[in-house]
């Protein structure tokens, strides 16, 4: 048997041209792929989130194979298992890997004395990062984004300054929902192929959600084709309503490229050249191109950054101390009665997928107002969602939806009433309950708790300045003690899954 490095390629990591595997060939390494039953066992995953990952990987076995790698695609108990059988089976030299995507992953792999080479998937390395932070005991994404644009050359024009005149256009993107009944744009159902049926057939027991249907892309090919139908169709109208919510249309403009960016199986630099041409080329707006761009090369790898430089702590964070369990109506225990929440898990259970302002705003805000565990929460959306990694979803559900950091993330909790959901999207529309009632058998479940949310917390906010306007609107309510003796009725029956 001859002696070959391993490079090891783990399941988010599915890029012939990065990484470990960049720079090798079929004839100087062997490549290891593991499918771990612990991680399959860990949570109770979504259909299409789970085939995803594993028909992915498969995928990818089957193009290294073409290419005439020798590939070993496994299953084990663990990763770690896996890499030892591996070696216990072959005369290995060294093994190599990319570096991890999860602070765990890195310390198992180092533990086992795998090689590293920097991850590459990213435009800005966490150690970049770290660097651009320096000794910030702030953070706002505006000022990473601008020094991303800056270094990396985007929308910048040759004196410097951004194109446009304008570093953002967020006041051109929060347009409410069209009511001229549009057609927005479609995508392809890419074929079900061997594959994929044996994955499906071997998922188990242990999920949730609508089976996979094609929507989602396992393979580079696949991932190209919606990434060209996003520039064609979808890039121009995605700026203008990009935070509006319509309850029959689960993605709208939507690129829905983040799955495939988590994977590997699309970069975000090919991702963003390919906006940028469309907006140079007349075929895009300049709000709809900034606006994506600001989402890949700003929101997407401050997160991936902060999510670095703040572990392992900050998976732990729980300042406001919320320790309600993840709402039935979430889960698919059971139904609910709120329109806008209703919508929103019904396109998680149809897809593994909601946008931004849905997880946010609607998802988000009633755990945030209903004091549901953030570590619970971060796990229920891991697992539920096809773009759901824990870089992912730590900082934002720790940080952003949940403000479970004490603000280090977002200055203010990201909390509304009924009114805002009433402006941004069709589901109040027909609701049985009034998003201008804050008691009563209508009133809205968000209003109720948005209020009862600034009163059990009005110590934890006091020093916040951005606060101040809201706890005083909430000092002026006369029927405030009406208000918090309806919440205790409206999270007794969300707990039970009765709302």
């Amino acid at each position: 048997m001859t002696q070959l490095d391993t490079v090891w390629i783990l399941g988010d990591q599915l890029n012939r041209h990065v990484g470990a595997l960049a720079d090798r060939n079929a004839c100087d390494c062997r490549v290891l792929l593991v499918t771990s039953d612990a991680k399959i066992g860990a949570k109770r995953w979504h259909r299409q989130r789970l085939h995803l990952v594993l028909s992915s990987m498969a995928h990818f076995a089957a193009e290294l194979r073409a290419e005439g790698f020798e590939v070993d695609h496994r299953r084990a108990p663990t990763l770690r298992a896996g890499l030892r059988a591996h070696c216990a089976e072959h005369d290995v030299g060294a093994v190599t890997a990319m570096e991890p995507m999860s602070w765990n992953g890195r310390a198992m792999l180092q533990g086992e004395g795998v090689e590293l080479v920097a991850n590459d998937q990213f435009l800005c390395h966490y150690e970049d990062f770290s660097q651009w932070a320096g000794d910030r005991t702030a953070f706002k994404m505006e000022d990473f984004y601008r020094w991303q644009r800056t270094r990396l050359d985007v929308l910048i024009e040759p004196d410097g300054q951004p194109t446009g005149g304008r570093w953002n256009f967020d006041h051109d993107n929060r347009e409410r929902p069209p009511k001229d009944g549009r057609a927005w744009p479609s995508i392809t159902r890419f074929e079900l192929d061997d594959i994929d049926q044996a994955v499906i057939a071997d998922l188990g027991d242990n999920v949730w959600g609508a089976l996979p249907d094609g929507t989602w892309p396992v393979s580079r090919q696949q991932a190209l084709v919606r990434l060209d139908e996003f520039i064609a169709t979808g890039l121009a109208p995605f700026g203008t309503h990009e935070d509006a919510m319509l309850g029959g249309e689960w993605k709208m403009a939507h690129s829905v490229l983040a799955s495939s960016m988590n994977l590997g199986l699309l970069h975000p630099a090919e991702i963003v050249d390919a906006a940028v041409s469309a907006y140079r080329d007349g075929t895009a707006p300049l709000n709809s191109v900034e606006g994506f761009v600001r989402q890949v090369i700003g929101w997407r790898e401050y997160v991936w950054g902060l999510y670095w430089l703040w572990m392992p702590s900050y998976r732990d964070a729980n300042g406001l101390h919320a320790e309600r369990p993840v709402p039935p109506a979430f889960t698919g225990a059971s139904s609910t009665s709120m329109a806008c929440v209703a919508n929103a898990i019904n396109h998680v259970e149809r897809h593994g997928y909601a946008h931004h302002i849905e997880r946010l705003m609607v998802l988000g805000n009633l755990a945030l107002t209903a004091g549901v565990n953030p570590q619970a929460m971060t796990e229920w959306m891991w697992a539920s969602f096809v773009d759901g990694a824990e870089w992912v979803m730590v900082p934002n559900v720790i940080g952003m939806a949940l403000h479970a950091d004490d603000g280090r993330m977002a200055t203010k909790p990201y909390a509304s009433g009924g009114a805002y959901i009433n402006k941004m999207s069709d589901s109040c529309k027909g609701c049985r309950y009034d998003p201008r009632q804050r008691v009563g058998d209508n009133a809205c479940p968000f209003t109720t708790l948005y209020w009862d949310f600034l009163a059990r917390n009005e110590t934890a906010f006091a020093h916040n300045h951005r606060m101040a306007r809201q706890l005083a609107g909430m000092r002026r309510l006369s029927d405030l003690p009406d208000v918090r003796e309806h919440a205790v009725d409206i999270l007794a029956a969300l707990d039970a899954g009765a709302l």
